[in-house]
């Protein structure tokens, strides 16, 4: 009876060590991201707070438990043998110490596994960071206290780890809304293939094509359609890695007389790394005279959310679309540097005395609108003169935005979605002073490419958008009508390949770029 006793008061304790440290964690994050927030100046209430905490506590809280259990089982596991071993260890300090180590450790194994530099965002900062820590030292403490020290004929800490992970169980993301497809009225030839993660096509004047591959090279395809086997020499060095890499090409406005060409890139290390912009002349075997034009300020570690689209305006300035470093999103609000903003920019790479910030001694003047999570899509319609573009929100919160000079877009004050772990970025979907999206996506399509469709071939498409989807694998048609977007439709499907580019051709045809270690460039015309 003894021996059973004892067992349940090990699991018991356990479990309690457990919900606490879950609760505890779910808290920090959600104040230390509220805490960022009151950094910009916005300002959160009582209420607010209460809200957010319980929020955070049904959606965050949950897939927390499963990771801290985890890491608790393992730690206390080592450290109940370590105490065996040492015979005279005090369990009230060791248990402590070894539920923080086993958070740190696993908190570094899965920023390291995980696509984003830092999933749990509080830990962004050390101040997060200790403050994640101490909520486990204080779960090992309360084990330490509650359950003594299990006995042989318990199992030890093999039988609790049954209880724990039977406790755990999952959590799924939420899937997408569907939508059904259209009635195929088309059909997709392949023009090109075994491309490595192509991002971006260009159509050159004499019926070329020239496309990036993100590894860093520059591919081009001949007029009759004929992928070219060797990449262009001249194209900078580029700093390849996750999301980092080559990524638009764009001819100068007059290419036919300058025969510049245009390329934005991440350039830099893992450490310190940037979104860069670069012109060089199109030769016969690569690129001349290649010089870096534009680099954002400031350096940023990590490899993630480059933005890096790229569209001419009329009056024959160049805009570049950036991206927040996934870790820096509050930088998207501070006008001071360039992340997480769309930039306007002379050819040259100088700034345009018109823009909204040009002279200021405090902003920086290639800034055109920020607030932007990650922008990746980006079109100029000559029809209605205006400038669209659409952004990466993280779990939802996918947007479309007309682009104003000098607007605030929100990132992160405002958003739809949630972050990756379910916790709430902000409790703010609106607010005043802030643009809202003409459309937003939530769940997440994790929009890529885009193109305005102003062809012949496709009557039924006139004047939408077609949006390339990474996580839905098509295409999502998008009306544009008195000054509001609705999606009508979905393409192309049942290609099941992640879309990484759209493009809209000289003769109406629609291109798409698939995403992928063997991708392809698709040609798709009226049956």
């Amino acid at each position: 009876m003894a021996a059973s006793v004892s067992w349940w008061k090990v699991v018991l304790a356990f479990v309690i060590a457990l919900v606490v440290g879950s609760v505890l964690g779910s808290l920090v994050q959600t104040h230390f991201n509220l805490q960022a927030l009151e950094a910009l100046e916005v300002g959160i209430t009582m209420g607010t707070r209460l809200e957010t905490s319980i929020q955070d506590l049904v959606n965050f809280a949950p897939l927390y438990a499963i990771l801290f259990g985890v890491s608790l089982l393992f730690s206390l596991g080592v450290a109940s043998l370590v105490a065996r071993l040492a015979g005279n260890l005090r369990r009230a300090w060791l248990y402590p110490l070894a539920a923080a180590v086993g958070l740190w450790v696993t908190l570094k194994i899965v920023d390291t596994l995980a696509p984003m530099p830092t999933l749990i965002a509080a830990t962004r900062s050390t101040g997060g960071l200790l403050a994640m820590l101490v909520t486990a030292a204080i779960s090992g403490w309360l084990f330490a206290a509650l359950g003594g020290r299990p006995t042989r004929r318990t199992g030890g800490y093999p039988t609790m780890a049954v209880m724990a992970l039977t406790v755990a169980g999952s959590l799924a993301l939420p899937e997408s809304d569907a939508m059904a497809e259209e009635q195929p009225g088309y059909e997709i030839k392949t023009v090109a293939q075994g491309l490595e993660h192509p991002w971006s096509l260009a159509f050159l004047p004499d019926g070329r094509m020239l496309v990036t591959e993100r590894p860093g090279r520059l591919r081009v395809i001949t007029a009759e359609g004929k992928l070219l086997p060797d990449a262009l020499d001249g194209v900078p060095e580029v700093f390849a890695s996750a999301q980092a890499g080559l990524f638009e090409v764009l001819p100068a406005r007059d290419f036919e007389q300058s025969r510049q060409i245009y390329l934005s890139y991440a350039c830099g290390t893992v450490q310190a790394n940037h979104t860069c912009l670069a012109r060089g002349e199109l030769g016969e075997q690569g690129l001349d005279n290649v010089s870096e034009i534009f680099r954002v300020q400031p350096a940023k570690a990590g490899n993630a959310h480059y933005g890096a689209r790229l569209a001419w305006l009329p009056d024959n300035t160049l805009v570049l679309t950036l991206g927040d470093g996934f870790d820096y999103r509050e930088d998207a609000q501070r006008r001071e540097n360039h992340i997480g903003s769309i930039v306007r920019l002379n050819p040259d790479g100088t700034v345009p005395e018109d823009n909204p910030y040009a002279g200021s001694d405090v902003y920086r003047g290639e800034i055109y609108s920020y607030g932007h999570r990650n922008v990746q899509g980006l079109i100029y319609d000559q029809e209605q003169d205006r400038l669209i573009a659409h952004e990466h929100g993280p779990r939802g919160g996918d947007e479309i935005n007309v682009i104003r000079p000098g607007a605030n877009y929100g990132w992160p004050i405002t958003t739809h979605g949630l972050d990756y772990t379910g916790a709430r970025v902000s409790p703010f979907e609106e607010r005043e002073g802030i643009e809202p999206p003409l459309l937003h996506w939530t769940p997440s399509i994790a929009p890529s490419g885009m193109a305005l469709y102003r062809g012949n071939l496709f009557p039924r498409w006139q004047g939408d958008l077609l949006v390339g989807g990474l996580v839905t694998r098509q295409v999502h048609r998008v009306s544009l009508e008195s000054g509001q977007a609705k999606e009508v439709g979905t393409l192309f499907g049942k290609l099941d390949e992640r879309i990484r580019d759209v493009r809209v051709g000289p003769e109406g045809a629609v291109y798409l770029l698939t995403d992928s270690a063997d991708g392809r460039v698709l040609r798709v015309t009226p049956e």
